[in-house]
């Protein structure tokens, strides 16, 4: 079959989408009589197929064709067609928005599979199947760790062991070539009811640190060390090339991409692009005066609900004694983005690591930020501890966790009925309510679901607990302050959760009110309601 992976339909608006598929060749591909023609990456073929003309607040079945044959749908599906649903006046205030992060991808070995549990995405696709379209989400949010190169399947183990291009000083157990990541999105995007469902929901995807390794740009010694080794410029080119292709260029509007030269010069290059995305990817990984030379960070218009989302990982400025999560250009656009006019109900902040985390698990992260900034054996103990404990949240940039909670909380005195921050990473799902200083009328929520598939580690549930424990809370409060650390602007309190295990979430947006739906899995094809949570109250 021509057609490799995909659809996926990515951006849509009022009266255009776009959809995004792998070929097994140079083709044109077509939707709804708009084509693009594929460009080239190391052998590999891509197209985002900008589909224009769209009727607002229609909802329009659509097929798939590869140089005049139909590829999508299949022959026999026992799937839905696939459809695109516009936005337009009927709808811009109501949204439905299912999200989550850290979804390992499906497994054959029996003893993993279990250890896994139920893919918490393909569950809600299942079910989705037997719902009426009016019930269908408006956008999925991928949160982060939509693929794993450094945790790696028995498949993929099996797959680039048998790679004969592979450099022996490669790592045996962790992806490092661009087409070692073509079959980690093959193996993710591949499952038949999360392909479905992909090809009709529009998709929004940020990365986290497992699309690239573990700790990915936690600290400037961090990259330092990755720098040294001979086969990191490899790994880091492949990662950010393939994430370009697969993940960022969906999420851009037509007019972005319109303006975007580098989508432009690769989009239409006549012959292999991978030179010119090796070029990118060094631009978008080097540090320059305190800046990334691309920005992943992206917005979408939702009608009267906005989504505004952080690049918390690529984004991060660690050089020079610096440790910010974001450069002040990159920082500015996104306070531009949050803050730029227009009739606003709903603001949704997207960014992989929660912002307010377990009270004591936050504090912690603080105090271990200035004891890495320390020199000589204490701040080397300081950094051990950093990269052992994953404790690299917002609440370890402790500058940008500051301007991040200024941001927010201008943003909900200046007229939106809820603002809320989705996230995941941190594997348990929770809801936080915000105090922030100047008690504007939106509620501020933070919302974290992870993983949607992942296995538990034992120290997860109890280290979780004891860390929303307000008693430890307060002790922790206590020690970050004769640590040095500055008193927070923001406080909180946990309102659901933690809940444990795969789970999908909902921000369910109707009219005024917005409400926020924790399901697990129960079976393939059923999930069970955890919590619901009233936003708007």
């Amino acid at each position: 079959m021509s057609l490799v992976l995909g659809p996926v339909l990515r951006h849509v608006d009022e009266t255009s989408a776009s959809v995004w598929v792998q070929t097994r060749s140079a083709a044109t591909v077509s939707v709804l009589g708009c084509a693009a023609r594929t460009f080239e990456v190391a052998g590999n073929h891509y197209a985002l197929v900008p589909v224009t003309g769209l009727t607002p607040d229609s909802r329009t079945p659509y097929e798939v064709e590869i140089d005049g044959e139909r590829v999508w749908p299949p022959t026999t599906s026992p799937f839905p067609p696939s459809v695109i649903r516009t936005r337009g006046p009927r709808s811009e205030r109501g949204n439905r928005i299912i999200f989550g992060s850290c979804r390992y991808s499906k497994v054959t070995d029996p003893a993993l599979a279990a250890s896994l549990g139920i893919d918490a995405l393909d569950a809600y696709a299942a079910r989705m199947i037997r719902r009426p379209p009016e019930e269908w989400p408006d956008a999925l949010l991928l949160l982060g760790d939509q693929v794993y190169a450094d945790e790696l399947t028995p498949r993929n183990r099996r797959r680039i062991a048998g790679r004969r291009d592979r450099r022996p000083d490669w790592p045996d157990h962790e992806i490092v070539g661009f087409d070692e990541y073509v079959g980690l999105y093959r193996d993710s995007w591949s499952d038949p009811e999360v392909r479905w469902l992909m090809s009709t929901v529009p998709t929004a995807m940020i990365f986290d640190d497992h699309d690239v390794r573990d700790d990915w740009n936690t600290s400037a010694a961090w990259r330092a060390e990755m720098g040294a080794t001979s086969w990191w410029r490899d790994r880091i080119r492949s990662a950010l090339a393939s994430y370009w292709i697969y993940q960022h260029i969906g999420n851009l509007s037509p007019d972005a991409l319109a303006s975007d030269p580098d989508y432009q010069k690769i989009s239409k290059y006549d012959g292999d692009t991978w030179p010119l995305l090796v070029e990118l990817a060094d631009r978008a990984d080097a540090e320059i005066d305190g800046a990334k030379g691309l920005r992943f960070s992206f917005r979408w218009d939702l009608g009267r609900s906005r989504l505004v989302m952080i690049d918390s990982r690529n984004g991060r400025i660690l050089e020079g004694g610096q440790h910010l999560m974001l450069g002040e250009t990159e920082f500015s656009w996104i306070e531009e983005q949050v803050e730029a006019p227009g009739r606003v109900e709903h603001l949704v902040i997207g960014t992989s690591v929660p912002w307010l985390l377990p009270h004591a698990i936050g504090e912690l992260e603080t105090v271990n930020e200035i004891a890495a900034a320390r020199p000589g054996r204490r701040g080397r103990l300081g950094e051990w501890i950093r990269q052992a404990g994953d404790l690299e949240h917002w609440a370890a940039f402790r500058k940008s966790f500051d301007r991040l909670t200024a941001m927010i909380d201008r943003a909900a005195a200046g007229g939106p009925l809820t603002v809320n921050v989705v996230s995941g990473d941190v594997h348990h799902s929770y809801a936080a309510r915000a105090h922030l200083p100047s008690d504007g009328r939106a509620p501020v929520h933070q919302l974290t679901c992870s993983p949607v598939h992942n296995t538990m580690s034992w120290m997860i549930k109890p280290g979780f607990r004891l860390g929303w424990s307000r008693a430890v809370g307060l002790l922790a409060g206590r020690w970050a302050a004769r640590a040095g650390a500055p008193p927070k602007a923001v406080s909180w309190e946990r309102v659901t959760g933690p809940f444990f295990g795969n789970m999908i979430a909902t921000l369910d947006i109707d009219g005024d009110s917005a409400s926020v739906l924790f399901e697990q899995p129960r079976t393939a094809a059923t999930l069970n309601e955890l919590a619901r949570l009233e936003l708007t109250t």
